[in-house]
């Protein structure tokens, strides 16, 4: 009896789904004001398993049937959905979307470091303070506060990325034979010698 009931409607089913003819459903997602296209908006049948999302350029291509309703999504954009109609003389329809911003505003939040706002003053009035940075008679600082704030400031890109390079080169230079002996530099005497002159190494106060 199950066996009959199944030779029943399997033909049914498969007669419906051939009356419904594929459609190859394509076209083009813009924002509201149809000037930039939307990459990245989901498009789906829902319950069908079927769906893409469109490109960088806003494209979508999937395949439909007659009838079913398709979803177009995306956040920050209002939800639309687009119904294949039935009876398509052609097996393409082609679209142009425009999705409309989906303005949501929400309550106010105020983000503090501390529980509460006692805690936070009690942090406040807990901190250790510096002395005031000491400035000229012109209006800048003066020397010996930039050379305090220049020993405590970290290294820059500029500078990581040659210690960096610096560090590559002595890994090569391990690897394919040994480092070269500086003191038979002639480079590098050079390069001292002109540290002498310019008094890199007399001790500063």
């Amino acid at each position: 009896m199950l066996f009959c009931l199944v030779l029943v409607f399997k033909p049914t089913q498969a007669q419906d789904q051939q009356e419904r003819k594929v459609i190859q459903l394509s076209g083009i997602i813009l924002n509201a004001d149809s000037t930039d296209a939307v990459p990245g908006v989901n498009v789906y049948v829902p319950k069908k398993g079927r769906g893409t999302s469109s490109g960088r350029f806003g494209y979508f291509s999937m395949p439909v049937l007659e009838g079913d309703s398709v979803v177009f999504s995306f956040i920050g954009l209002k939800r639309q959905v687009f119904s294949v109609p039935d009876n398509v003389a052609d097996d393409k329809i082609s679209l142009i979307v425009t999705m409309q911003e989906d303005e949501i505003a929400l309550a106010e939040i105020e983000v503090m470091p501390y529980p509460s706002e006692d805690e936070f003053k009690r942090a406040i009035l807990a901190m250790n303070y510096d002395a005031p940075m000491t400035v000229d008679t012109r209006g800048s600082l003066s020397p010996e506060t930039l050379l305090r704030y220049a020993e405590n400031m970290p290294a820059s890109g500029n500078e990581n990325f040659r210690g960096f390079q610096q560090g590559q080169i002595m890994q090569i230079q391990d690897r394919y034979g040994p480092r070269p002996f500086r003191l038979l530099d002639p480079f590098a005497w050079s390069q001292f010698i002109q540290s002498i002159k310019r008094g890199d190494l007399k001790k500063k106060d």
